[in-house]
């Protein structure tokens, strides 16, 4: 399916491996020119090496950082002219139960996952302005809205993530702007592979498709909601969760 992303800029947090790089990988192969932002720029290097694409550039970036964030995406629009769609991805955990958690732990992971996400779309958004378009996309996580123990700060932040998608749909909708999240379920990653096939088996019990998700499958409905195949959706979270959690 062609979806008529050929050409368009595309910049994609949190990048350099599982769900990330597989939407980068997707969004080239549809044509997109796409920046890949990640802490760790050798490894943003190997995912460029492993596409192979001219369309790729890489930058190291901390989202919380909203000038540094600002002076890439500045780049990025000197080069391409255009910013058109931005994929938040970037995200971390510091599991603890509530008595174990400190301070700290709760403050990282809100300020990565829902102000790193603030951070990105502000910057990016005066842009599409300029252009009256643009699509983001947020990747949340079904944790946000059935919780999980020893992870209350994370699901905090995703659920904050959720609201502010939807607050921000009719707050830039208007301007022709489209804005929507993506909750993964469970999803097959590099740490997946290290569960022992018990805790796996315990996953999948847990989902009516009996089966772990994969990042590709995230991707394609990223690329999905990137393109004007989807110009009016806007505002939704779309779970992919092997139906959990309807269980």
């Amino acid at each position: 399916m062609d979806l008529k992303l050929n050409n368009k800029v595309a910049i994609v947090t949190g990048s350099s491996r599982g769900i990330g790089k597989s939407i980068a990988e997707k969004l080239v192969h549809h044509g997109c020119k796409v920046v890949i932002l990640s802490r760790k720029i050798d490894e943003l290097n190997k995912v460029k090496e492993q596409i192979d694409s001219d369309h790729i550039l890489c930058y190291a970036c901390n989202t919380t950082n909203q000038s540094e964030f600002k002076e890439i995406v500045q780049e990025v629009y000197d080069k391409w002219g255009s910013v058109d769609i931005l994929i938040n991805n970037a995200g971390i955990t510091r599991d603890k139960l509530l008595l174990r958690l400190n301070e700290d732990d709760w403050d990282k992971v809100i300020n990565v996952n829902l102000k790193g996400y603030y951070n990105t779309i502000k910057i990016v958004s005066r842009f599409m302005l300029k252009n009256r378009s643009g699509k983001i996309v947020n990747i949340s996580s079904v944790i946000g809205q059935i919780g999980n123990s020893g992870q209350s700060n994370y699901a905090a932040s995703k659920a904050g993530v959720e609201g502010m998608t939807r607050a921000l749909a009719v707050e830039l909708g208007s301007k022709n702007i489209n804005i929507n999240c993506i909750a993964p379920g469970y999803i097959k990653t590099e740490m997946t592979n290290n569960l022992d096939s018990k805790v796996i088996d315990d996953m999948k019990s847990n989902i009516p498709l009996n089966k772990l998700g994969l990042s590709v499958d995230v991707a394609n409905l990223v690329c999905y909601l990137s393109s004007e195949l989807s110009s009016y959706i806007t505002g939704q979270v779309i779970n992919i969760d092997g139906g959990m959690t309807i269980k």
